[in-house]
Formats: C-alpha cells, structure tokens, sequence
C-alpha cells in the first residue's frame, strides 16, 4: 500500500535513501538504512536516544559522508557532499540548538552566506522584501529588522525556518523543533508546519514527543540502535505501538505511582525575592514548603522565574543579584544570599540542573569523571581512588541503563538521554534530603523518560522531597503530589495533582487567578501564603 500523500508513480520521492551506513570508530551509528519519503508530506521520524536519527539527518544535509548507501532528492542522485550541495539540492535544515548570530538583524542572520554581491545594501534591501513575502505566506511574522538576541526562542526558531525557504528549500528537516518552545509556540510551529505541507513542501520531523507526531505527522519512521525498524502511516499506528518499536519492549506511558505519604517539612521558603543586576525583579515574594515523601511540582512558561529559584537553591544565584526572604531546609535556616553549592550537597541538596550540558556535566571529562563532579572533594580530592570510582561509575551507568556503558568515553560522546541519564544518577545515587530536579526529561527519548520517572519516584517513596521544575504540563501532573503556578515570579496558586485539571493549570500560567481578575487587581490566591494546606 502507497504511503499517505504519495502523488502517483509521476512523482519521485522527495528523499529516497538506499543503504545508508556510517561508523564512528567502533560505534556503528546508521546500519544499511533504506527510507522514502513522500513528497508533500510531514515524515516524522522517532528513535531512542543515540539510535541514529540525527546522524542520518545530518548525513542528509552533508554534515557527514555516509561509508555506504545512496542519497536521492526527487528520482535523482543528489551528489551530497556537504551542506552547501544540501542546500543547492533544496535540503535545508533547523537544528535543535540554533545556528543564529546573537548580535545580528534577523535579515542579517538569513542572507548570511548567501549574499548575492559584493555590496551588502542591494542584497539586505531584497532579503527584506522576500522576507516579508515569505512571512505573509507562511504566518511567519518577524521583524526583519530586529536584533536575534531580543527575539523569544519561538520567534528564533521562525528565523531559522525563514533561512532555510530564503535559500529556496522545498525539503526541510527539522530536530527536536519543540523542545524548547512553550506550549502555545509548539502550536504555533504546527500550524506553520502544515502550511508548508499545504504549498507543497516536505517536511522531516524528528522528536521523542509520540503526542506530536500523531497530531502532525503523515508517516513516521521508527529508528532502534542504528537501523530502520518501521515506517507506517502515522493513522495506522498507536503510540503504544511505537514506543514499543522505539524500545524492543512494551513502554509504559503512564507513571505508575502510589499514594505519597508526606512527611515534615523539608524545604520552606518565606518571602523569598530576586532582583537581577539589570534591576528587573525575577521573584515577587515566593512562600513554598516541600515535604518528606512527596513530589511538588512547579507548572509555568518558561521565563517566569522558574531557573532563578532553582538557581538561588541550588547555590548559585545570578552574579550580582540581589536576594531577601528567609529559607529553611530540615529545620535549619538556608543562606539563599551566597555561591555556596558545595555547602548545599554536604547539606543533602541534590541537583539535576536543566541545562545538562552547560550545567549539569563537563563535557570533555570522562563519565566515571562526571560521576563525582561536584563531590569530588568529598571522594578524597587529590588522593581519590580512581579505579574505585572507576568501578562505581560503571556500576552507576549499569544500574541507569547509560548506553555505552563505558566509563571513560567523554560526556560529548554520549547522545543527551545518556548525559541525562550520568546526572540522574550521580544525583539520586547521593541520597538527597532534598532533589531539586529541572526540566529531568527535556530532548530525551520515551524508554528514558519512563526510566527517570521511574527513579524519581522511587526516590519519593523513600522519603525525600522532591522539587520538580518542568515546561511539561503533562510531566508535572503526572509525577507531581502538588502543583504550584508560577507566572511573572510569583506563585498563582497551588493544587493538589488529582484536585486539578490542564484547564484550570492553564489559566493560572497565563496569569489569571481563580477567579479571572489578575491578581495585582484582586486578592492573592490563598495557597500564594498558605501552601501546606490541603496536604495530607
């Protein structure tokens, strides 16, 4: 059966590719791969963490010479040797972290290497005016004339997509486009997705988010350490069906959890507020406790002051911000004033940072290295055993499922799930007192997603309390005991997770209390100064 928009045998493939390989050193990345690609349509393409997928997209895009196979782009050998022969075939791509010039104009950004002149005025003037056409047309609004670094990261990524059509791509790939977007942009981003398909162009989508691909894909491709396992029509699958190809085994997509059983207050913040060097104040007065055994989740748009409380508990606030409130952790008072991380961890402060790679691990240490960073002190500094942590760090990367499990490959040889997975584990394997825990599934597969929630949990019902920050609604109602609402640094309220509804979550992120009034012109929510009530 012909794959849903597939035009007849007068159109090619838009991309057919034949027995594509290519090894790096021992790790066979892509084996043998053949795929076909319907012109027209939306292709998603799904995998595990380091099965392959952007690899094999960026072999497309000439980023790598696969050792094997064939590259055709519409019936015909596309030649692709690197990305300017990608780009010349029609291929453009928007990476996951984007490749933009922060201190340019966005016509600047997009004309970029495809200057048509020696004199910079003719080719800006005529980029502008395409720009403007191609924003009409594809409800990609952006001012050309704005600086890339004041723009939102939804509004980056249009910039992004805006290169590639510059460039005349009628194929665009497009990796984890989501997994920095807030809910409302990622609808955004569809809608944009299937105007493209609509005028006739083809679109590559890859994502570990089984909910997107069934809402926008056409087909979709299941990828499992390094080969190609499936490609159905997206109508004829299920997402059960597809994590279970993704992993080799059944997946639970929900989290299965008891009932918490909290216990005293672990964490309590009273009054706590952050203004940045810049003047701008990023948390308005924040009350919160955290109980033994119990899970409390923060719900918010990203950029509501979110990162600055994890940051300020963490021990490591924002250099030359100014912090007030008082904070107590098992009893104690906690400076939230100071660099002081190391006294947190000694403390029992554990941290999965949400920016894993910036700061969750240094990339160029080795794994067994990354195991005890941050506690390194405390495993005997300069007389450390290394062969000790050595085995303890392959022990760690056996009990966490961390593919390869081999301790001295650097962290940046590991795809993100697997970095993900080396701080999860040095961070519950401490047995913290308190977890603080950022954004623990972004750009990571489904089978390590069950994983981490897995141990999370585990770590809950052991009696530790767990502050759970997430862009995720559906990850905070599923792992969360309570949920409370940050909007503009404030707190908007707070639920408990089976008392509540994505609706009423919803309403309190964009800023609207109970009640609809906004809450600067009504009174505050009576859980922004009494959050323990209501909790068992």
């Amino acid at each position: 059966m012909a794959l849903p928009g597939t035009r007849g045998d007068a159109a090619p493939p838009a991309i057919e590719l034949r027995g594509i390989s290519k090894a790096f050193g021992p790790v066979q990345a892509n084996r043998d791969i053949s795929l076909v690609v319907p012109p027209g349509t939306i292709h998603g393409i799904v995998g595990e963490n380091g099965a392959g997928k952007s690899t094999l997209m960026s072999i497309l895009y000439g980023f790598y010479r696969p050792d094997a196979g064939q590259i055709l782009v519409g019936g015909r050998d596309a030649g692709i040797t690197d990305s300017q022969s990608a780009i010349r075939a029609g291929i453009g791509m928007v990476f996951q972290h984007f490749k933009l010039v922060p201190n340019f104009t966005v016509v600047e950004n997009v004309i970029l290497g495809a200057e048509d002149g020696a004199l910079l005025a003719p080719s800006v003037s005529r980029a502008r005016k395409e720009l403007r056409r191609l924003a009409a047309e594809y409800q990609l609004e952006v001012n050309p004339d704005a600086v890339v670094e004041t723009l939102s990261v939804g509004h980056q990524q249009r910039v992004e997509i805006l290169k590639a059509l510059y460039r005349q791509a009628d194929i665009l790939i497009l990796d984890e486009p989501t997994g920095v977007l807030t809910p409302a942009e990622a609808d955004h981003l569809f809608r944009i997705l299937k105007g493209l398909r609509e005028r006739g162009k083809t679109v590559i989508l890859i994502t570990h988010k089984l909910r997107e691909i069934m809402e926008i894909t056409d087909n979709v491709s299941v990828m499992r350490r390094g080969e190609m396992v499936a490609t159905v029509p997206t109508r004829e699958t299920s997402p059960e069906a597809l994590a279970e190809l993704m992993v080799g085994r059944k997946v639970l997509l929900r989290v299965d959890k008891a009932q918490a059983a909290p216990g005293a207050p672990v964490l309590e913040l009273a009054g706590v507020r952050m203004v940045d060097r810049a003047g701008v104040e990023r948390l308005r007065g924040i009350d919160l406790a955290v109980r033994g055994g119990e899970i409390l989740g923060i719900a918010g748009v990203s950029g509501n002051g979110q990162t600055q409380l994890l940051d300020i508990l963490g021990g490591y606030p924002e250099a030359g911000a100014q912090v007030s409130g008082t904070a107590r952790l098992a009893g104690r008072p906690l400076p939230l004033d100071g660099t002081d991380a190391r006294a947190r961890r000694q403390a029992g402060v554990g941290n999965i940072p949400e920016d894993r790679q910036a700061e969750g691990l240094v990339m160029d240490f080795s794994a067994w290295e990354n195991t005890v960073l941050g506690r390194h002190r405390d495993a005997g500094g300069a007389l450390m055993d290394h062969d000790a942590i050595r085995r303890e760090a392959a022990a760690k990367m056996e009990r966490f499922d961390v593919r390869p499990r081999d301790p001295e490959l650097a962290a940046k040889n590991f795809s993100g799930g697997n970095q993900q997975k080396i701080v999860v584990a040095r961070e519950i394997e401490s047995r913290p007192v308190l977890l603080l825990v950022g954004q623990p599934t972004r750009g990571v597969d489904i089978g390590a997603i069950e994983f981490i929630h897995r141990r999370l949990i585990e770590l809950r019902d052991a009696g530790a309390a767990i502050l759970l920050v997430s862009v995720e609604l559906d990850e905070i109602m599923a792992l969360s005991d309570r949920i409370a609402v940050m909007f503009d640094g404030r707190i908007m309220g707070e639920r408990l997770s089976g008392e509540t509804s994505a609706a009423e979550l919803g309403l309190l992120m964009a800023g609207a209390s109970p009640s609809g009034i906004p809450p600067e012109q009504g009174q505050p929510d009576t859980p922004d100064h009494e959050p323990s009530k209501g909790v068992i």
